[in-house]
């Protein structure tokens, strides 16, 4: 079921800018080319909620979304995307330790959706990201991006070759594309398992 509302409710450079009141959180992760933007209004039904661009590196804030859905409210969570942003080194720094900070001390975060472009194998950034994550406790989601790039057969392959990589369950690897909006429903229902069902 489609979202009724969804709005952005505050932009982050730091913890004293992140939202309270306690909704659970899904954060969205991913290199900066895989398409998070686009993924992020597939899911809202909304075309421009979050800024999508063909420049790689456009989000440098944590941009927070409450999403209202019958089954409850809660906050999708943009994060700076890593990888090919052509910026100064010192700068990426600087998101890596902004982007970890939150990780790491957010307490209504219930779950991250790591994107990854069906297309591409994994990289270290990924390889290492998921144990990161496991060892904080927070649950990850492969949200495999793109898919209507590939043909049936291909896309097959690829979700089987990447899930093996992944080495997460399958119901958390889940095959999607912001143009057609496959994979969506399933998105959401590893989404609503993971936040329970939002705030009622």
């Amino acid at each position: 079921m489609k979202p009724s509302a969804a709005e952005r409710v505050a932009s982050a450079t730091g913890p004293e800018g992140f939202p309270r009141g306690g909704l659970p959180e899904i954060a969205i992760l991913g290199r900066s080319n895989v398409g998070k933007s686009s993924l992020l209004n597939q899911l809202v039904a909304r075309k421009r909620l979050a800024f999508a661009s063909s420049k790689p590196g456009t989000t440098r804030l944590l941009h927070f979304y409450r999403v209202e859905r019958a089954s409850g409210a809660l906050v999708l969570v943009d994060l700076p995307g890593y990888g090919f942003a052509r910026v100064a080194r010192s700068e990426r720094a600087a998101w890596r330790a902004l982007v970890e900070g939150y990780l790491n001390g957010r307490a209504p975060l219930r779950a991250c959706l790591l994107l990854q472009d069906v297309r591409r194998e994994l990289t270290d950034d990924e390889t290492l990201l998921l144990p990161w994550l496991a060892e904080r406790g927070i649950p990850a989601i492969a949200v495999l991006t793109k898919c209507d790039k590939l043909s049936a057969n291909e896309r097959r392959t690829r979700v089987g070759r990447l899930s093996a990589a992944f080495d997460l369950p399958r119901d958390r690897v889940i095959a999607t594309s912001a143009e057609s909006g496959l994979g969506i429903p399933a998105l959401w229902k590893a989404i609503d398992a993971a936040a329970g069902d939002g705030e009622r």
